[in-house]
């Protein structure tokens, strides 16, 4: 079985095709979806997914491009979701300094609000970095809260060395199918040591499927891949991402009828 810790299901490339697109993560494998916001409106409608398929469960959060844009209660709003039980992290938040969409203070601001506002509730952050790896690593070091993913990982393996060592988890998408980037480096450095597997769909469709809108489903491809670069069975790359999501978002129990790792 796997786990889709990264997806972002509500986006209108899935309005029309919702259950067809679960039903084949389903037969994929993919036991459970995390399906994370990227500000309050649609943190709301990962809520809303969530208690519509019991396969679902919501993270809510600011991503940093809207943080310019959040209301003055977003910390209020994002606490008064959490209450609810699907919910097993706070985010999308973190730190893109690549696009610089929101102001680089603003973004700060915002991410460091969120990983106090996990902190609190005891919840696992999910952190998004985008050419910020100093930026974030400060941050997590001055909040102090090793509780949490850096999703899509994408930096060098020492980037991934002191994530990890400050409790973190790190995640890959179909970026590990690409080739010509980091992650082949860090899964050769660290194994499967706090590593999970997610889409962030509908993005970075993986090998071969790029091109494609993406969907959860294909995170079987990014488990083949993270396999064939360790010179492991797959069933063993499920078995231990899976794993490792199952302890990292605890809140999350799997639906009746899935099978444990």
């Amino acid at each position: 079985m796997l786990i889709d810790t990264h997806a972002h299901i509500f986006y209108k490339d899935y309005r029309d095709s919702l259950d067809d697109v679960l039903k084949r993560a389903a037969d994929a494998g993919v036991g459970a979806i995390i399906c994370p916001g990227l500000d309050l409106e649609t943190s709301e409608q990962s809520l809303k997914l969530a208690d519509r398929y019991d396969q679902v469960w919501a993270a809510v959060g600011v991503h940093p491009h809207d943080a310019e844009s959040a209301p003055d209660n977003t910390l209020q709003e994002l606490e008064r979701l959490a209450a609810h039980d699907k919910v097993v992290a706070i985010g999308e938040t973190g730190l893109d300094f690549y696009r610089n969409i929101s102001p680089p203070e603003m973004q700060e601001r915002l991410f460091r609000e969120q990983l106090e506002l996990a902190a609190s509730l005891g919840y696992p952050a999910i952190v998004h970095n985008r050419s910020a790896d100093e930026g974030v690593l400060r941050i997590l070091r001055e909040v102090g809260y090793g509780n949490g993913v850096v999703h899509c990982f994408s930096s060098p393996p020492e980037t991934a060395r002191q994530v990890l060592d400050l409790g973190f988890h790190i995640s890959f998408t179909g970026t590990v199918t690409f080739g010509k980037n980091h992650n082949e480096a860090v899964l050769r450095a660290v194994g499967l040591e706090r590593v999970m597997v997610e889409t962030d769909c509908p993005y970075l469709a993986p090998a071969p499927k790029r091109g494609r809108t993406n969907e959860p489903a294909y995170v079987s491809h990014v488990a083949a891949k993270i396999a064939d670069i360790l010179k492991m069975d797959v069933t063993e790359v499920a078995r231990q991402t899976t794993e490792n999501a199952l302890a990292l978002f605890s809140r999350m129990r799997l639906p009746n009828g899935s099978e444990s790792p």
